[in-house]
């Protein structure tokens, strides 16, 4: 300690045995390697990933597109939970692009997003404008589209499907004019399980006259036990217990999990199917799981990142720029980058 009759009443402490080291010499976590780089007019794709800093999320982006080909070349699941906006903001080509390149093996919805679907494919177009029709109660009060999915719950309970399946082929049945930017119709035109989890009292559709909760409740519940036996297969599973489409599945582990934009039901439903399928024995480990969102919330952060067991990655963005960035990575970069 060093103390002066002169200047503070207070001691100071005194540097002058330092034990310094040298900057050429000292380990550090950015070199010249992981520095961006500028593109030119001319660059491809690739280019413009290759020149991104290989840092922060850039690196751990890049990682999660290695985990997702690696369980589309073992053969496990790639499970896409999405909200209703990643449907109504324009990536529904970009999903089924995905589902031909096998980048897409399930995907899991809540009712917000299958009523954004069914109306890009009844109508060509869809999200209301909730402040300005809330005003006069004319919010939700879409006479077609409540038509539709209860006419769906009418005739498919009983029939032991589930609520994805059966919209994706009532969607068939009626010739709906938009059904190729369906993700629901194309996913099962493709045979890939879509299951869609409705909390009741949450969607437009509740508020109509001919909605029978049983009957949602019926076909939301197949989906839930759809969407578990999927869930199983993220971490293990022999051969002989896949599903064709799963040609890799004796290999153990590897499966991926991605929730896109929804902040708490299917959070909560993953949770619970996790738990199910572990119960009854079934060895869900070494995936990995990802979270997109626009705000990181609780429930993705601890149901879908931390509380599973996985790797577990986060990425803050918007949807219409996060996802496409993410298919580009996915689909040009062949090799590392």
């Amino acid at each position: 300690m060093k103390s002066s009759s002169k200047g503070s009443r207070f001691s100071e402490i005194d540097p002058s045995g330092l034990q310094l080291i040298s900057g050429k010499d000292r380990p550090s976590k950015v070199t010249l390697g992981m520095l961006g780089r500028p593109v030119t007019s001319e660059a491809t794709m690739t280019d413009f990933l290759k020149s991104l800093p290989d840092v922060l999320k850039v690196k751990e982006l890049k990682e999660l597109v290695v985990w997702i080909r690696e369980a589309k070349t073992k053969g496990k699941p790639i499970i896409w939970m999405m909200g209703g906006h990643v449907i109504k903001c324009g990536l529904v080509p970009i999903l089924i692009d995905l589902m031909d390149k096998g980048f897409v093996t399930g995907i899991a919805m809540h009712g917000a997003g299958m009523i954004h679907d069914v109306e890009l494919a009844l109508f060509g177009h869809t999200s209301e404008d909730v402040s300005v029709h809330l005003k006069d109660g004319s919010f939700g009060m879409t006479r077609d589209t409540a038509e539709f999915l209860n006419s769906v719950a009418a005739k498919y309970k009983g029939s032991g499907k589930g609520l994805g399946e059966a919209v994706g082929e009532y969607l068939e049945q009626v010739q709906a004019p938009n059904r190729g930017v369906s993700v629901i119709h194309q996913a099962i035109q493709r045979n890939l399980p879509v299951t869609v989890h409705v909390s009741l009292g949450t969607d437009v559709v509740h508020m109509h006259p001919k909605m029978d909760g049983a009957a949602v409740g019926e076909l939301t519940m197949t989906d839930f036990r759809i969407f578990a036996h999927e869930v199983s297969l993220i971490g293990g599973g022999y051969a002989e217990q896949l599903p064709p489409r799963y040609p890799g599945g004796n290999q153990r582990g590897g499966g991926v999990v991605l929730n896109v934009g929804s902040a708490v039901i299917l959070p909560e439903v993953f949770l619970k199917a996790l738990s199910l399928v572990r119960n009854l024995g079934h060895e869900v480990e070494d995936f990995t799981t990802a979270n997109f969102d626009q705000i990181q919330h609780y429930r993705p952060q601890v149901n879908v990142i931390e509380r599973p067991g996985g790797r577990g990655y986060w990425f803050t963005g918007h949807h219409e720029i996060m996802i496409p960035l993410l298919a580009v990575g996915l689909n040009s970069v062949k090799d590392k980058m």
